[in-house]
């Protein structure tokens, strides 16, 4: 009798978050079925009114200080700016989509493709862009004629609760119905969030690589997205100006939150004093030795990265250590290292503006430098560059375990597309097998879509076997059998 006691005592939680996790799939559902229904012409003004909930700038404003405010991460008018250009531009791509019924025919291959939803989505969103995240995910499910579940992190909890009520609203106003949005009821659970991810139809993880193991085991077909941990190259035919520019700019946005932030660089030696004075010239602190010890120290109190010094401000990190700023703000602290070392964590992701530094000898020492970095962490994210030279940048393209090559950006304003790149619009960047993930590029519309195809006969494309092994049989004096036909090995 005891033991009976026990496992239901135990499987209680288990059995509540599956009821209450069950219910909300049920609503969704519902409210997809009905959606199902919905032209594109209905399904694009969904899209816009609540899009709209964001970008009223009101809105945005209240969104970015309560997200601030919640999670003692970033900095208020950088989220401003990030919820407006991310979520702008991520409508002009979907203003250009077809994404209800026939989205295209291939009459030369006798192919019609049919866009079809998914389902219910299950969102799981991170602390660091707890408003800008959830809109990206919300609007390529809704586009897609799906429904969707966010499952924000604790510290992002209730700056979602504001955003399910806004989005709510919205389709509410156009006739759509609510329960197409939903979240995870206060307080979050991994266990709830876990079950959320058995019980959807598809799950989209971003942030936590504990979420995206878990999303890839929970049964459910899952797109997890990798860690950043991005090097950044600057060789000697480079802009040291527009380099130092462009770095400045990325690394100090929103304290650094972005996974795209550069977190190392890595400059050839002809261009390294020119680099390191130009950073300077532009707010940037280079630590002594025994200072970088004292930062290392408050960095990683107890072996892993403090929350004490997650995007804060270089000038709140520098005090932390105690560590003399001269009276002068600090933009970016940088640290230098000889070579890569996963013991001296300072090659790894920092989520701060803290950059580490690296001295190539040339141009070759420094792709082998950003191998390293990537080894200890970030393998299939992405890497920048800085240079003039077309053939280095093919090199990297080619030799390193990267989905993206930045040239000549502020990195993390082009790696999520920019109106100035082609890159899709995006807060969640796929890193193919190098980085464990099944997508490799910028996760978009495309990803919450089924396609079925309707199949016709065509004018059949047989080759003979000469066509394809003829070649082969040349060069290496194969005699096929006569019986194969289609010519022999002359």
């Amino acid at each position: 009798m005891q033991s009976d006691t026990t496992t239901s005592s135990t499987d209680a939680p288990e059995r509540q978050a599956a009821m209450l996790v069950s219910e909300l799939v049920r609503e969704a559902s519902r409210a997809q079925a009905v959606y199902a229904e919905f032209d594109q012409g209905r399904v694009d003004e969904v899209v816009t009114a609540v899009a709209w909930t964001l970008l009223e700038p009101a809105s945005n404003r209240r969104l970015s200080e309560q997200a601030v405010a919640d999670t003692g991460l970033g900095r208020v008018e950088d989220k401003i700016t990030k919820n407006h250009r991310k979520t702008l531009g991520l409508l002009r791509d979907l203003k250009r989509a077809r994404t209800i019924g026939v989205v295209a025919e291939y009459p030369e291959l006798g192919l019609i493709e049919i866009a079809r939803p998914v389902g219910v989505v299950g969102a799981v969103v991170p602390s660091t862009n707890p408003v800008a995240t959830p809109y990206n995910k919300t609007l390529n499910a809704l586009k897609g004629g799906n429904a969707v579940i966010l499952a924000p992190s604790p510290k992002g909890d209730a700056v979602c609760e504001e955003i399910v009520a806004l989005m709510r609203g919205a389709l509410r106003r156009v006739g759509a119905p609510e329960d197409l949005v939903q979240k995870l009821p206060s307080p979050i659970s991994k266990a709830v969030t876990q079950e959320m991810m058995r019980q959807v139809d598809l799950v989209v993880v971003t942030g936590s690589q504990n979420n995206v193991r878990a999303a890839a085991t929970s049964g459910t077909p899952a797109i997890g997205v990798g860690a950043g941990n991005v090097p950044s190259i600057v060789d000697e035919t480079g802009d040291i100006g527009a380099a130092a520019d462009r770095i400045t700019a990325s690394k100090t946005f929103d304290n650094a939150t972005s996974c795209s932030s550069e977190n190392s660089m890595i400059v050839v030696s002809d261009a390294y004093c020119a680099m390191i004075e130009a950073l300077q010239e532009r707010g940037a602190r280079l630590l002594y030795p025994q200072e970088k010890e004292r930062l290392r120290s408050v960095m990683w109190a107890d072996g892993r990265l403090s929350g004490r010094v997650t995007a804060k401000s270089a000038d709140e990190i520098l005090d932390l250590a105690g560590i003399e700023r001269t009276g002068r703000s600090v933009g970016i602290v940088l640290v230098e290292e000889d070579a890569p070392d996963a013991g001296s964590k300072f090659s790894d992701e920092k989520l701060s503006p803290v950059l580490t530094v690296f001295r190539a000898r040339d141009f070759d020492h420094a792709c082998d430098l950003a191998r390293a970095v990537l080894d200890i962490n970030g393998k299939g994210h992405s890497i920048s560059i800085h240079s003039q030279d077309d053939e280095r940048i093919l090199q990297l393209g080619l030799k390193l375990p990267v989905c993206r090559v930045i040239v000549n950006q502020a990195h993390c304003f082009a790696t999520g597309g920019a109106f100035d790149n082609g890159l899709p619009f995006s807060l969640s960047m796929g890193c193919g097998t190098w980085g464990g993930n099944n997508i490799s590029d910028n996760m978009n519309y495309r990803h919450f879509l089924n396609t079925t195809r309707i199949v016709r006969t065509i004018t059949p494309v047989e080759p003979t076997l000469d066509e394809i092994f003829g070649d082969y049989w040349r060069k290496y004096r194969v005699e096929p059998d006569a019986s194969l036909g289609g010519g022999g090995a002359r």
